[in-house]
């Protein structure tokens, strides 16, 4: 069965208000509490959306997100008490899209799930089967596939979602403010965030990424998709 959301969170009363919550207004979600009945669910189940807490009873939501982007591409939105930098930082890097801090407002968390499940939903009505091809870079945006020099690369929904917007845009200042207007639909998302996804994509598709030709750095400003430069 496909869910909208799938929630997977040991506060059990929380998990079970915010799925009711979001049933509520038509966003189809199923709450789980552990790893266990989370791994359980993608047996039978998919959701186009996770919201994941870190501390799970039975073991570490990062270790968890680890484990399901083996095989799941769905944008996983980190929910947690732990405000600290240092588990930010972890989250992103291991493959998360967001964090978002308890205690949460429903209604501010409802209006982050649809605008991500929007922006996922819009972008699948536009792809075409168009290959997008930049030297060894290689695009299938209908597939949502990226490959360098024909070594497929992995990367979130988020981070597809990230460089499809550069490529799109090529050869022009994109300012961060436009970055979150138009990739995160979210004027509130923060520079390390940011930081932490175009670190990424540079690993990705560089082959230097620490001297990076085709994502380079406006300082103070943004960012330019430079084409032809990984020729």
């Amino acid at each position: 069965m496909h869910y909208d959301c799938l929630i997977i969170d040991d506060e059990q009363v929380l998990a079970d208000n915010t799925c009711e919550y979001f049933n509520m207004f038509d966003v189809k979600t199923k709450a789980v509490y552990n790893s266990s009945d989370a791994l359980a669910f993608y047996g039978e189940n998919d959701a186009s959306l996770i919201l994941l807490d870190i501390n799970l009873g039975d073991g570490s939501g990062f270790d968890l997100c680890k484990n399901l982007r083996q095989n799941v591409s769905s944008p996983i939105l980190f929910i947690s008490a732990r405000n600290t930098d240092d588990d930010k930082i972890i989250a992103l890097n291991i493959g998360g899209d967001d964090y978002i801090e308890k205690p949460y407002s429903l209604g501010v968390l409802l209006a982050k799930v649809k605008v991500v499940l929007r922006r996922f939903g819009s972008m699948e009505e536009k792809e075409t089967s168009d290959i997008f091809e930049d030297g060894a870079l290689s695009i299938d945006k209908k597939n949502k596939t990226v490959s360098l020099s024909g070594e497929a690369k992995k990367l979130t929904s988020m981070e597809f979602a990230l460089l499809l917007y550069l490529v799109e845009n090529p050869n022009r200042l994109i300012t961060k403010a436009e970055l979150f207007d138009n990739v995160w639909k979210d004027k509130f998302t923060s520079d390390g965030t940011l930081n932490v996804h175009i670190r990424k994509l540079r690993e990705a598709i560089e082959s230097d990424p620490k001297n990076p030709s085709r994502i380079v750095t406006v300082w103070k400003e943004g960012y330019k998709y430079v084409t032809g430069a990984g020729k």
